[in-house]
């Protein structure tokens, strides 16, 4: 499922800053769903600027099971997700979609009860992203806070995966840990690649 902040029209493929939300972009409470809850994380308008004078397109992707447990509702979710966005382009910092997935295997009611492959460590937000946007993953970049976040992002053959850890630190299985950039801030985050 998807939120779009702007139309993109380029026929030519961009890379992509894949992002998740809770942890990433905000502060992670828990099921945050209002306002009045949602801190932004130290660094996150810079990351993204930096991003958008690199090309990359910004593309929010995250599971929001609260949404299938009844904690809130879709239209509580794109009120703050529109509210996010204009946020960053106050900030002089566009988010280009969001792609979100509100279904949870065992707690989700309803049509959420379901195991669907948008929810992360599945990959399907990202195939989305890729197939509607046009974007190049081998120079695309995912930043995270959650192992699931980097088998997801590995799984869609995304080029460089970022684990934000700031206050820990994080055991990461074996099979990710070549794979995964283990990070404490998010100026950390290289735009660089080498050919």
């Amino acid at each position: 499922m998807k939120l779009c902040s702007k139309a993109i029209t380029s026929i030519n493929s961009h890379p992509a800053l894949f992002l998740d939300r809770d942890g990433v972009i905000n502060l992670d409470h828990g099921y945050v769903h209002v306002r009045e809850n949602f801190d932004f994380m130290p660094g996150i308008f810079e990351l993204v600027l930096t991003a958008k004078a690199n090309g990359y397109l910004c593309i929010v992707v995250t599971n929001q099971a609260g949404i299938g447990r009844g904690l809130y509702t879709l239209d509580d979710f794109r009120a703050l997700s529109e509210w996010m966005c204009g946020k960053f382009k106050a900030n002089g910092a566009e988010i280009d979609a969001i792609y979100y997935s509100p279904f949870h295997p065992t707690k989700g009611k309803g049509a959420y009860l379901v195991q669907e492959s948008t929810r992360k460590p599945g990959f399907g937000m990202f195939t989305e992203a890729i197939k509607e946007l046009n974007i190049d993953i081998s120079k695309s970049i995912m930043v995270g806070d959650k192992v699931s976040d980097m088998q997801a992002s590995i799984a869609a053959n995304i080029g460089r995966h970022y684990l934000l850890r700031p206050n820990a630190s994080c055991d990461i299985l074996y099979e990710l840990d070549s794979k995964v950039n283990l990070i404490k801030s998010l100026s950390e985050i290289n735009f660089n690649f080498v050919e």
